[in-house]
């Protein structure tokens, strides 16, 4: 089973992977990562970009990486903070159904919940981080997001209760007790 991360951007998915792949011994993968990877090397700026801020080809390529590494067993995945969403056709975000059906095939989805106007000031000068809406800030996504992720979700942990350091350790014993 792999050990899925979700959750808005900048709430410490890709260190708490870290942390856990050293504790488990697994593989961790980045969904973004990979994303470039089959982009030729192209940042996720650059896709964005390339389609001229149209966010639907990058939530197709994402769909693609995730029927791949779903797949796969006993990885740690850091998925990025839009793998929860893919877009109707107005173009707004809905819950992608398609990616976390994908994720849930071997994956236990945890989702790490943090608060949004922080997360928002934390990545703002970020530039591998694109605008998610020229019209919408950045918390008011998270916060139109969070529904998603908690669906998506076989566990929530909250990183803003001040016990960072024993999220690895909660996150490993609540494996244990499922298996």
């Amino acid at each position: 089973m792999n050990i899925v991360l979700i959750g808005p951007r900048g709430v410490g998915k890709s260190s708490l992977g870290r942390k856990l792949a050293l504790l488990t011994k697994r593989p961790i993968l980045s969904t973004d990562l990979l994303i470039s990877y089959e982009s030729h090397g192209l940042s996720i700026p650059e896709i964005i970009r390339q389609h001229h801020g149209d966010w639907r080809p990058f939530r197709d390529l994402e769909y693609a990486v995730v029927k791949k590494i779903a797949l796969l067993d006993g990885l740690i995945i850091d998925a990025g903070g839009g793998i929860v969403v893919d877009l109707d056709e107005q173009g707004n975000e809905c819950f992608s159904h398609r990616k976390i059906t994908e994720l849930k095939r071997n994956g236990f989805l945890i989702h790490l919940a943090g608060d949004p106007v922080r997360l928002a000031q934390k990545i703002a000068q970020d530039d591998n981080r694109p605008p998610l809406s020229a019209t919408h800030s950045e918390s008011a996504i998270m916060r139109r997001r969070e529904p998603f992720y908690q669906q998506a979700a076989d566990l929530t942990i909250n990183t803003e209760d001040g016990h960072r350091s024993m999220i690895p350790k909660t996150i490993l014993a609540q494996l244990s007790a499922r298996s």
